[in-house]
């Protein structure tokens, strides 16, 4: 189980305060997360083609959420990996600011095979029905394939940045592990010592595989990602020869820190990891 997920969530289902549930891929927040808060950020789709799109993956036709520059000719590509809640309206906000500094952003919905993550209000029962059927091959695969399509779009893939939010910062990663080609990544609070299938790898295994320059923004007070396992990954990739890598703690900063539809937002750490976030890719050339 994703502890973290479970301990960040409002203990609240009073569904009377913007109740409003995921239809399609990317409109709508998850059940699991209502009533979302009065902080929630909204983006708008203003000079951007955005909306859900599928990319296939052999046979299957995988849902996902694109937002990109209207108009814009070879932009960047920034993957972006949900949480355990599926592709709502949190992450297609996320990937609308990006298209607003000029990245083509796409999140695929790496669960639709195994059922809409959005629909569930049990957590433990969405874990155990939906996300843990994802095991790595698939998600690395789903990735690949997304890369693909971006691509065949005119997106700019040797400029191709990644970055996803605890289950989806843990994927970022193991994508930077798996993917040489990934120009940059940033991962917000995703687990690092540990894996959820039979025969996946924790990215401290994985860290000798790790080359792209990988920005890790985390809580002190996330009590699911001990700060020690964080210490642990930075030796073990600077033994690989990795030096580029950096994580920001913040003090005093639960899980899901970014997550402004929900209590445990921190508007000041959110805003500083953003900027981070976007300074961290230009740096390392995914702009």
């Amino acid at each position: 189980m994703l502890k973290e997920e479970v301990d960040s969530l409002a203990p609240s289902r009073d569904f009377s305060r913007r109740s409003f549930v995921q239809t399609t891929v990317g409109s709508g927040f998850a059940a699991a997360v209502l009533p979302v808060t009065a902080q929630t950020i909204t983006t708008d789709a203003t000079g951007l083609e955005a909306g859900p799109v599928t990319v296939p993956v052999g046979d299957f036709r995988m849902p996902a959420y694109r937002a990109q520059p209207a108009g814009a000719k070879s932009p960047p590509v920034v993957l972006v990996v949900c949480e355990i809640f599926g592709v709502h309206e949190h992450i297609a906000d996320v990937c609308r600011r990006f298209a607003k500094q000029g990245y083509l952003a796409i999140a695929p919905d790496l669960f639709a095979r195994h059922g809409n993550a959005s629909s569930y209000t049990d957590i433990p029962k969405l874990i155990s029905e939906v996300v843990s059927k994802a095991t790595d091959a698939q998600v690395m695969g789903d990735l690949d394939a997304t890369l693909a399509w971006a691509a065949a779009q005119g997106g700019n893939t040797a400029k191709l940045g990644i970055t996803g939010f605890c289950w989806g910062g843990r994927t970022t990663w193991i994508y930077a592990a798996h993917n040489p080609g990934v120009t940059a990544a940033v991962a917000w609070y995703g687990p690092v010592a540990r894996a959820y299938h039979p025969g996946d790898k924790s990215a401290v295994e994985l860290a000798g595989r790790i080359k792209a320059p990988v920005l890790g923004l985390y809580g002190a007070a996330d009590g699911g990602i001990p700060v020690q396992t964080l210490t642990q990954l930075e030796a073990a990739l600077k033994a690989a020869g990795n030096t580029q890598c950096e994580f920001v703690v913040y003090p005093d900063t639960p899980h899901a820190f970014y997550a402004d539809y929900r209590p445990s937002y921190r508007q000041a750490a959110a805003e500083d990891g953003w900027a981070r976030c976007l300074a961290w890719f230009r740096r390392h050339g995914v702009a």
